[in-house]
């Protein structure tokens, strides 16, 4: 079989290249929220990793250039949210607007973080550490509870959504 791989330098001639490439990897898809100074604050996220099962430790990364971003860097808790295949309409609310609860199933921790109910999975944290990312921040949070319940995920490869199909 012949080779068709494309080499290339991810530098700013090759932006859309470097970007394709990543998107080869699929994704969950998860919406971080937290409370602000003007509310509850969502944002759409596919950048969220574990880091550490002891102690528990998860990390998620949000793009400098969001307005959101200072609000995730300030907040001192959060919480992750893993959506289900049911769940992309919740998903694109989130990816363009962060305050826009409405048409949620949702409630205030007692720590005041916004939590989504009917997710496949939902980590609070607290803030243990941000790095610098480059154009990006990495925020890693220590995981106080977790939530879980079955269904299907929400995955996300080359720019469109989809669903994970177990193989035989």
């Amino acid at each position: 079989m012949p080779n068709t791989e494309d080499d290339f330098s991810p530098d700013d001639a090759n932006g859309r290249a470097y970007r394709d490439a990543l998107g080869k990897f699929a994704t969950g898809v998860t919406i971080v929220t937290c409370n602000s100074d003007v509310g509850p604050l969502g944002m759409t996220a596919n950048s969220f990793a574990s880091v550490s099962l002891d102690p528990p430790l998860v990390l998620w990364s949000p793009a400098r250039a969001s307005k959101r971003c200072a609000a995730f860097e300030a907040a001192k808790r959060f919480a992750v949210h893993v959506l289900n295949d049911t769940q992309k309409s919740d998903c694109q609310i989130f990816a363009k607007e962060g305050h826009n609860f409405q048409s949620l199933d949702w409630s205030l921790s007692d720590d005041g973080v916004p939590l989504i109910e009917g997710c496949l999975a939902r980590f609070q944290c607290v803030q243990h550490a941000i790095h610098d990312g480059g154009d990006h921040v990495i925020i890693v949070g220590r995981v106080i509870a977790a939530a879980v319940q079955d269904g299907n995920p929400l995955v996300f490869s080359r720019g469109a959504f989809g669903r994970f199909e177990k193989m035989a």
